[in-house]
């Protein structure tokens, strides 16, 4: 399984991803889920992918190729984060049509994408990319999106990120939701992946991996977990309501 959250905010975007995949209970392995792409300096694009490794990994070998061999459409040469967005639901599709072609009944070669980034003077933003080649962005209600297991990680999403948040708590929230899905799903796992990208600066160097047993994650697990026991010991007795008998099926 897998989750990642790719977060837009005023200041800036914040990305994060697990790295645990499987084929099988008895097939699991590690591979980076968040990916740079190699484009010029005006730009600065990086996906973050769930679903079928092999379809994701031929989708990531277009996308470089085409960049490589300057073909018509390609990520240096759009415009808008709207654009490549199309471009990477188009790519996407035509992937996922080659290997569904094998006619092989329990192959399933789906997958999503997160797109972030910004181009030249355009603001930056999120894009998600369905498996349909359809796409929707953040809002200023809601800013951030999710792929694959989202679920666990959602409610401290939405409690706590606003569009005015600062990069540095977007981050400690992304790696909080990150650790309450790996706790209520073992298919999400470490190590965890985390890219902050502040606007209008085109560097992407404030990265940060984390393993399993890194201290930082240990600590901010020990943390998170002692207050919310707080916050569950502070919550007022069932005995302070008032109490009545059950109603009657034959009221």
């Amino acid at each position: 399984m897998t989750y990642c959250i790719a977060v837009s905010v005023n200041d800036g975007l914040v990305l994060t991803s697990d790295s645990r995949t499987n084929a099988g209970i008895d097939n699991v392995s590690v591979h980076c889920k968040m990916h740079m792409l190699p484009t010029i300096d005006d730009r600065k694009i990086i996906l973050l992918s769930a679903g079928n490794l092999a379809t994701t990994q031929a989708v990531l070998d277009q996308l470089r190729r085409d960049i490589k061999d300057n073909s018509e459409t390609n990520l240096n040469n759009v415009k808008y984060l709207s654009e490549a967005a199309e471009y990477l639901g188009h790519v996407s599709v035509a992937k996922q049509h080659r290997h569904a072609s094998t006619g092989q009944n329990s192959f399933y070669p789906s997958a999503t994408f997160l797109l972030a980034g910004q181009i030249e003077n355009e603001p930056h933003g999120i894009y998600l990319v369905y498996p349909e080649g359809n796409y929707i962005t953040s809002s200023k209600q809601t800013p951030y999106l999710q792929i694959g297991e989202n679920k666990y990680g959602k409610p401290v999403l939405d409690r706590f990120l606003k569009i005015d948040t600062s990069l540095d708590e977007v981050a400690r929230c992304c790696l909080i939701s990150m650790d309450s899905t790996m706790r209520s799903n073992a298919g999400v796992g470490p190590p965890v992946d985390l890219l902050e990208y502040r606007k209008d600066s085109f560097v992407l160097n404030e990265y940060y991996r984390f393993e399993e047993d890194d201290q930082y994650l240990i600590q901010m697990r020990r943390i998170w977990q002692e207050k919310l026991s707080e916050g569950f010991a502070a919550m007022p007795q069932l005995n302070s309501c008032d109490a009545q008998p059950f109603p009657s099926p034959y009221q």
